[in-house]
């Protein structure tokens, strides 16, 4: 979208919607829900878990993933990277140390096959991923190493309003674990990679800043982006969130914004999209506070 047509889209044109940034592999009769009423302001919407990305952001924009190579990767993960970088070396460091820790997360729906993103917790198989990504899951999932090593996993718990799950990988040992970092101390304008599978590429990187901090998204409050879903429920995402202009598409939910130390300060989870025909970034995403996560799992290992 050029800025004619932003600017077009906030004075008057389709509103603008917010996304889980997860890949739902199109199928043969997607649905189509309808669209949220108009309201008088021009506020942004998120699509929930449930739904499928191209049939609500899609149209001819959703097509341009369709078709995408999603297989698995060969040779080593920091071969395998797509890095887009503003740092240079110093992206490509912490891409090289994050990168083992980061799973490609495909869960197979009764609308078909969902891609996500999720971060090793420990050298056994222990997963963080968004419970949207894996709330629609029909038997296991599947985790895929940034090696292309593949494991079965299972649903150990999740949190739908925290849009927190954890996975267990079976038969699992030797993962790579991702250092959590804390996000109490993250600055609004300090540097942060994202990675993830965007469109189903695994270990892609895009690296940014952090644009604002407690960014309020919550499925309770009609000017926030989850009070204005087509199909929000009581069990929908609410959570204070960092935002970061690093790419965030389709993908991403679940993996992990970094800073540039390779440490864990955040969970993708949602992206801004100023028209419903716009399926890609523009450089508004947001992600869950490593702090609130680690939380949501402590409670998920305990019950």
């Amino acid at each position: 979208m050029n800025e004619n047509e932003f600017r077009a889209s906030q004075a008057g044109g389709v509103p603008p919607t917010y996304s889980h940034p997860y890949y739902q592999q199109p199928v043969a009769a997607a649905p189509v829900l309808t669209p949220p009423r108009p309201k008088k302001k021009r506020v942004a919407a998120l699509v929930t878990a449930s739904t499928l990305a191209a049939a609500v952001i899609g149209g001819a924009s959703g097509a341009a993933i369709v078709g995408l190579d999603s297989g698995t990767p060969t040779g080593s993960a920091t071969s395998a990277a797509t890095v887009s970088s503003t740092t240079n070396t110093d992206v490509s460091a912490v891409a090289a140390k994050v990168l083992p820790s980061v799973v490609q997360v495909n869960v197979t729906t009764r609308q078909g096959e969902a891609i996500g993103s999720g971060v090793i917790l420990s050298s056994d198989g222990k997963i963080l991923t968004n419970a949207h990504v894996v709330s629609d899951a029909v038997g296991d999932v599947t985790i895929t190493l940034s090696d292309g090593t593949k494991y079965q996993a299972g649903v150990v718990g999740a949190d739908t309003k925290a849009d927190i799950a954890v996975l267990q990988a079976e038969g699992a040992s030797g993962l790579t674990a991702a250092t959590l970092g804390d996000s109490s101390k993250v600055q609004v304008g300090e540097e942060v990679v994202a990675i993830g599978s965007p469109g189903g590429l695994q270990n892609t990187v895009t690296s940014g800043i952090v644009s604002a901090l407690n960014r309020d998204l919550s499925s309770g409050e009609p000017d926030t982006p989850f009070g204005q879903t087509a199909n929000t429920s009581s069990d929908s995402p609410s959570y204070t969130a960092i935002q970061t202009d690093a790419s965030i598409n389709q993908g991403n939910s679940g993996g992990p914004l970094v800073d540039m130390n390779g440490e864990v300060i955040g969970i993708n989870s949602a992206l801004y999209s100023p028209s419903s025909t716009s399926a890609g970034s523009v450089g508004i995403g947001f992600a869950i506070p490593i702090n609130d996560a680690k939380t949501i799992i402590e409670q998920i290992e305990n019950n």
